[in-house]
């Protein structure tokens, strides 16, 4: 007797696992799961596109909303041209120009009071050593000193000591190779050097720091994603 074949179930793919190119159809026919997979993977690059341009976290979240909202609502205008991550980030960087141009416009009477009533009706500007320092200001100043004291600490005995002699104390170039009994050209040539292993040390250290910068993931990615659905929900 021949053996009757038996269908092999197929599984279906998680829909976190497939391309832009293959969700870009099903969210425009509204599909949520699709919509809420492409927010989840490119809120990082939109956060940080924006956050760079707002300099506020607050304000850049609600420039990727309305960018998102934006794109959603013209999806069909997409035609794969052009990657969707590129499509998605010109229109965020577009949005974030356009509130800090409309920010720009905007002029409080409070703003207006104060450069009126300072001469030549410029705001006066005070000097910020007077201002208590916080205690996260502080931590940031004390590990941005921790940074580069390390960086001066791994420079050859001659280069540090031209470093700090120039770099730090202020001493030019012929104070400096006098203090050190060097010809200003030798203490030029090593000054160059001694700035270029600073910057390579300090690179160094920050390179996978680069990484974590403006983070958007976790709950958050989450709640962002949440919050375009919602939006696109309503009714127009």
């Amino acid at each position: 007797m021949a053996a009757i074949p038996v269908p092999v179930a197929r599984h279906r793919q998680p829909i976190s696992t497939l391309s832009d190119a293959e969700l870009v159809p099903l969210a425009k026919q509204g599909n949520e799961p699709a919509i809420r997979a492409i927010v989840q993977r490119h809120n990082q690059r939109l956060f940080r596109t924006a956050r760079a341009v707002i300099r506020n976290d607050g304000e850049a979240e609600d420039v990727v909303q309305a960018a998102y909202i934006k794109a959603f609502t013209n999806l069909a205008t997409f035609r794969g041209e052009a990657e969707l991550s590129t499509w998605l980030t010109r229109i965020t960087l577009n949005e974030a120009l356009g509130r800090v141009r409309q920010q720009k416009n905007t002029t409080t009477l409070e703003e207006i009071d104060m450069q009126t009533t300072s001469p030549g009706g410029e705001v006066l500007q005070f000097p910020s050593s007077l201002s208590a320092t916080d205690p996260e200001t502080e931590l940031s100043r004390s590990q941005a000193r921790q940074l580069l004291e390390h960086a001066v600490d791994e420079l050859p005995d001659d280069f540090r000591a031209i470093f700090v002699l120039r770099d730090v104390e202020g001493m030019n170039t012929e104070e400096a190779a006098s203090y050190l009994g060097i010809r200003p050209e030798t203490a030029k040539t090593r000054l160059h050097r001694a700035r270029k292993m600073m910057r390579q040390s300090i690179e160094k250290r920050l390179c996978g720091a680069f990484q974590a910068l403006f983070p958007f993931d976790g709950a958050r990615c989450v709640f962002m994603a949440d919050r375009v659905i919602a939006a696109l929900r309503q009714p127009s």
